[in-house]
């Protein structure tokens, strides 16, 4: 009998009465999460203020990374904070409509653009 459970992106799990949403959001690793803590998310390597996490590492995928930054990501609420697990700019977190406008990674309109921007 083990103490590990299996989550699914989507899935919440209340930590005391605190709801945590997980998000799969691969690219920089195939596992990477992210944690949505009511309007909160905590992105750890997937996205910073103004970046994103490294694709060319062992397990990196910079397709699934442009995936996860369009279709999940840049789809939070505006007012959202951003809370990355490394902060490369000069505030260490910010609202997703402030990254949404300013992190470059965000605006790529295409897949075949991002390729180009990546280096694929």
């Amino acid at each position: 009998d083990s103490d590990l459970q299996i989550q699914s992106s989507g899935d919440t799990l209340n930590v005391g009465k605190v709801p945590i949403q997980f998000l799969h959001t691969p690219g920089h690793t195939p596992g990477s999460q992210c944690f949505k803590i009511g309007n909160c998310l905590v992105s750890g390597d997937t996205l910073f203020v103004q970046g994103c996490g490294r694709v060319d590492l062992p397990g990196g995928d910079s397709d699934e990374m442009y995936r996860t930054l369009t279709q999940k990501l840049a789809k939070l609420p505006d007012d959202t904070i951003l809370y990355p697990g490394h902060h490369y700019s000069p505030e260490p977190n910010a609202t997703m409509e402030h990254v949404k406008r300013t992190n470059h990674y965000l605006n790529v309109g295409s897949l075949d653009d991002w390729r180009r921007v990546m280096g694929g």
